[in-house]
Order: C-alpha cells, then structure tokens, then sequence
C-alpha cells in the first residue's frame, strides 16, 4: 500500500516566491517540452520524455540559468507529466496535450525520489 501525505503549508514570503518560481519553471517546461516534441515529430523523429527530459538538462545551465534557482524536481516531474499525457492521448484515453497557461492551475512537483519498498525498509 503506497500512503499519501497531504499537508497544508502556511509559506513565509520567501517560501511563496520559492513556490511561484517553482510552478514558473514547470509550467515552461512542459510548455518547452510540448512545443520540442511537436518540432521533432514534424521533422519525422520519434520524440521521447526521457530524451526531453535530457536535453533540457544540456540546456540549463546556459540557456536557462534561472531554472537552477528552484528544485530540480519541477522541470523534470514537468516533462514526466508530458510524457505521460502522451501515452494517454496514444492510448486513446485523453485529449492532445495543451500549453499551459500563467495563473491558470499552477502548480509544481517535488518529491522525494524513488522508495524501496522490501526487506532492506524499517
């Protein structure tokens, strides 16, 4: 059974900006993920989140340097989130995935990592 933790956060003011960069850098993420994988399936490759999620990687500490103030969490949680809307809409089970919007659902993830769940965990 995998538990879930909700909690309700009162953020400082410096922990709010930290929350609105975050969601800032999620939200051009997916939007840069989705507008990369439309370039690179007209220009007839097969785009994949994992190779998304690596050249943006290559990309960050040049090109975007500000996405270094926030968690590593939400851009890459971001491009996961693409990946999945398009196995969803290959599936047959969602619509073509949408730009996402400033103030509009914003949000961010941030976890942390993979759990082992076995004989090794107290």
């Amino acid at each position: 059974m995998i538990a879930v933790h909700k909690i309700a956060l009162a953020p400082n003011n410096r922990q709010r900006e930290l929350f609105v960069k975050s969601a800032g850098v999620a939200r051009f993420s997916y939007n840069w993920g989705l507008d990369r994988w439309k370039a690179l399936y007209k220009a007839g490759g097969k785009p994949s989140e994992a190779a998304l999620r690596r050249e943006l990687n290559a990309l960050k500490k040049d090109g975007f340097p500000w996405m270094l103030e926030v968690t590593k969490c939400a851009p890459q949680q971001a491009i996961k989130n693409l990946g999945t809307a398009f196995v969803r809409f290959f599936s047959g089970l969602g619509k073509y995935p949408q730009f996402k919007k400033k103030g509009q659902h914003d949000s961010f993830r941030a976890d942390n990592g993979p759990t082992t769940i076995g004989a090794d965990a107290v």
